[in-house]
């Protein structure tokens, strides 16, 4: 089945166009090619034949005259020298015609000449040369020079005759094979003209054709394009010109119905999402007023339990007083029960007490030291730390913006939990350091003691959370989620460190200071390195000596730091 003319693709009408052209513009390189080679074929005839002929016939006539002036000397002198010009112009004679008889073979006319030149000068010698010779050697000069007389110039003139008539011919010769030479050029000119006429016509014609068959297509089509761009998504796309654009506007209708279908059903789908968080912001709004009344709920209750607690816990250590070993040793037993349950119960509201007051009271963030936070802290923990005979050291630490006892309640948790869920018999060793990490300090407090199982790492951060009985280690189980709750409230995390080899380190990040951020990256810059130092303090100078304080004296744990327990390698939610 034949093809239309608007049947045939864009890649068809310029492969037939650049088919055209190359096959025309193959046959004029061939005829340049064939009038080149003969045009150099014409060059060399006037350089290496019809040039030396010239030269050479110049020089056949100079030999020629050589020979004549030597024969009219020796018929004067009769002196055998005088024939030196007669022989040399025969041996040059010999040669000339050796040579221009190699040169005449493309020439009839100049090699009849030459032979007409050559028949002339035999005659010459035969004549009148070496009769003048023979008479001048037998007889004397007198009777060579009466040999030289009319007949003998016009003998000569014949040659003379002869050689003009060679150069003549010679010239003609040269001047035909000139004409050729220019003749060839000109065409050679011509098909070079035509060429460059076939390339620019065929250059214009693609130029035409592409403006037609291609840049007109496109611009309708990409007007059309610009109108679906611009939200009329159901403007139908329809494209002219070449088979390939008519392709290409179908695909891209098809793509344009695609995005038509798909934006109706994003509509749809924010239209939902809308409505999905209109919903969530509501539940949102209830929740936030949940936790508000509830850290309300908490804090009342708290507050108003404490009266009626107080007195159940004086009247029952009254009653432990006043009628210790009065009564039988379970009533004993039953009162120190009531006793301690009261204390624990006064502890846990305290605990519940100061976990709704985080971010709830607060004084606003300041620039915190946090060596001097820790000065507090070794204070608080002192009698503990005689009592477990404790060491408690700790590096360089840097300077953060928070609530100063927040943190200091927030080491002190640390501090305390790390003392107390010691291992027996050794003595607990408790170190606090610092490094920065990007644009946060991760601050960590490391120990030798029982050590936390992986399973259990989060479970300790949660509220009320014991993994163990309460005669173990004695405790509420808010501890570490006050000490979570801290971190989260100044914008960090904080984590068990699972990786490490003995003891518990338990790790927590505070957002650092801009300046501190950029002075680690100016030393990480300076020593090449381009790393942000993790010494202790972690502000790019050596660690100075750690602080260090200890105890030996037997105390009771502070009331700054609430209580908890840990047993079997596991410890629990304490402070």
């Amino acid at each position: 089945m034949s093809l239309g003319a608007n049947d045939w693709t864009l890649r068809r009408r310029v492969a037939l166009l650049l088919t055209v052209v190359t096959l025309i513009l193959i046959g004029l390189a061939g005829a340049a090619a064939a009038v080149a080679a003969q045009n150099r074929s014409q060059i060399d005839t006037v350089l290496n034949q019809t040039g030396p002929l010239r030269v050479q016939g110049q020089e056949l006539l100079n030999a020629l005259l050589d020979q004549e002036t030597g024969i009219r000397g020796y018929a004067v002198s009769g002196d055998r020298k005088d024939l030196a010009p007669y022989d040399a112009g025969r041996d040059l004679e010999r040669q000339r015609m050796a040579s221009m008889r190699a040169l005449v073979a493309d020439f009839p006319a100049v090699d009849d000449e030459l032979a007409a030149v050559q028949s002339q000068s035999t005659r010459w010698r035969e004549t009148v040369a070496v009769p003048v010779i023979e008479a001048t050697e037998r007889e004397g000069p007198a009777a060579g020079q009466a040999l030289v007389d009319d007949r003998a110039r016009q003998e000569f003139d014949q040659v003379r005759a002869a050689a003009d008539a060679l150069q003549r011919e010679i010239l003609r010769a040269r001047n035909d094979a000139a004409a050729d030479v220019r003749s060839s050029s000109n065409l050679l000119a011509v098909l070079l003209i035509v060429a460059a006429a076939v390339v620019a016509l065929a250059g214009i014609a693609l130029v035409l054709s592409l403006e037609r068959m291609v840049i007109r297509p496109l611009t309708a089509l990409a007007g059309q394009v610009r109108e679906v761009a611009e939200g009329d998504y159901q403007h139908r796309i329809t494209g002219s010109g070449p088979p390939e654009f008519v392709h290409l506007s179908d695909d891209v209708d098809a793509m344009r119905r695609k995005i038509a279908r798909d934006l109706a059903e994003v509509r749809e789908a924010r239209e939902r999402i809308e409505w999905v968080n209109s919903q969530l912001q509501k539940q949102a709004e209830e929740l936030t007023r949940s936790n508000r009344d509830l850290e309300q709920f908490a804090y009342v209750a708290s507050h108003d339990l404490q009266e009626p607690l107080r007195k159940v816990a004086s009247f029952c250590q009254l009653l432990q007083r006043r009628y210790a070993g009065q009564l039988d040793e379970r009533a004993d037993q039953y009162i120190a029960f009531a006793v301690d349950g009261a204390q624990r119960m006064q502890r846990l509201i305290n605990d519940l007490l100061a976990f709704s007051r985080i971010g709830r009271l607060t004084t606003g963030f300041t620039e915190v030291d946090l060596n001097k936070v820790m000065g507090d802290v070794a204070g608080q923990t002192e009698a503990a730390r005689q009592y477990a005979d404790a060491e408690l050291t700790w590096g360089e630490l840097p300077v953060i913006r928070g609530e100063e006892p927040l943190l200091t309640n927030l080491l002190a948790n640390l501090v305390s939990n790390s003392v107390k869920f010691r291992r027996p018999d050794v003595p607990p060793k408790v170190h606090v350091s610092a490094r920065l990490v990007g644009d946060e300090w991760e601050i960590s407090c490391a120990d030798n003691g029982i050590g936390i199982e992986p399973e259990f790492a989060d479970k300790i951060f949660v509220i009320f959370q014991r993994l163990h009985a309460k005669d173990a280690y004695p405790g509420t189980g808010i501890g570490l989620a006050i000490v979570k709750k801290i971190v989260e409230y100044h914008g960090g995390r904080v984590w068990v460190d699972t990786d490490t080899a003995e003891g518990t380190a338990i790790r927590f990040t505070l957002p650092a200071l801009p300046a501190d951020v950029e002075a680690a990256h100016a030393a990480g810059s300076e020593d090449g390195t381009g790393d942000i130092p993790a010494e202790d303090g972690g502000t790019g100078r050596p660690a100075e000596e750690e602080n260090t304080a200890g105890g030996q004296e037997s105390a009771e744990r502070p009331d700054t730091a609430s209580e908890g327990g840990r047993t079997g390698g596991m410890r629990e939610t304490v402070g």
